[in-house]
């Protein structure tokens, strides 16, 4: 099968069409004319089982082993977070997530090409720091990263905060060749978790105007589409972050997924977002996107 509209306007690659997109999308990435957007089913590209979940519901099952939370929410991870937040105070909930995401986690060879190549902007939305491990294993002195830090019990009125490879914490605008962006956090350098419900209150409340969204990051998207790679969007918050970074960058955009696998909501979602479905399997599109040739 090649490329097909559905019927509410998702477009999807398949076979021939799909080798090729991701032959040109391998062009754009070491042109920096697109911006990768890296998930956590990344990790599932190695050559073992990840020593750090996953997946959202990873992460509440693992938060549910020490504290059960009720079993309406019990598969949820922002609402298993808060619970304990409410119940055990937000130190245990850091001290917790710190624990979940200790295990070493290896960068891929994706992350590791990603990691030589001159990028203006990489994305990284889940927490297990493998893109940061990778870019350092490079000995870049030209990256910095921001993470989303939680203001739920703030005094600081900041969004962000930035550091470079080696874990110092920079000023506030602090800007170099790459830009990698967690807007969620990360455990390195400084265990960063935007996890509970709290924590997103007061971003979800600015977002749509874009505060929470370092100006860094609003600059380099804006000529630029964005590239969706280890992404599922099947609860509204991955959608909704995930739309609020995209937004008002010129596209084209793209999403490595299985169609078969893909919810309502979430066809809605990548139909809405112009967003072109690449169906073929994680693992052979990063042995694409790697191999060698442009």
């Amino acid at each position: 099968m090649n490329t097909m509209p559905s019927l509410d306007h998702l477009l999807i690659n398949r076979d021939s069409h799909a080798a090729k997109q991701l032959n040109m999308l391998k062009k754009a990435l070491c042109a920096d004319e697109i911006v990768p957007y890296l998930g956590p089913g990344l990790l599932c590209l190695g050559p073992a089982e990840p020593l750090v979940p996953h997946t959202p519901e990873g992460v509440a099952a693992a938060l549910n082993a020490r504290a059960p939370a009720p079993s309406k929410i019990r598969a949820n991870m922002w609402s298993v977070a808060q619970f304990i937040e409410q119940r055990r105070h937000r130190r245990t909930l850091q001290a917790w997530m710190a624990e979940i995401f200790a295990g070493p986690v290896a960068p891929t060879v994706f992350h590791a090409w990603l990691a030589t190549l001159p990028l203006s902007l990489i994305v990284d939305s889940w927490y297990d720091g493998a893109m940061r491990a990778a870019l350092a294993k490079t000995g870049r002195t030209d990256v910095v990263e921001i993470q989303g830090v939680t203001r739920a019990h703030a005094i600081s009125d900041a969004w962000s905060k930035t550091y470079d490879l080696f874990g110092t914490e920079l000023q506030l605008g602090s800007v170099a060749t790459t830009v990698l962006y967690s807007p969620h956090g990360s455990i390195e350098p400084a265990a960063n978790f935007l996890v509970a419900d709290s924590d997103y209150v007061e971003a979800l409340t600015e977002i749509d105007i874009q505060t929470p969204i370092p100006p860094v990051v609003r600059e380099r998207r804006t000529k630029r589409g964005f590239f969706f790679f280890g992404c599922r969007f099947d609860d509204q918050m991955l959608r909704t972050y995930a739309r609020q970074v995209m937004k008002r960058s010129s596209g084209p955009h793209f999403a490595v997924m299985d169609s078969a696998t893909l919810t309502k909501n979430e066809r809605r979602f990548l139909g809405a977002s112009a967003i072109t479905v690449i169906d073929m399997p994680a693992a052979e599109a990063a042995a694409r996107l790697v191999g060698a040739g442009v």
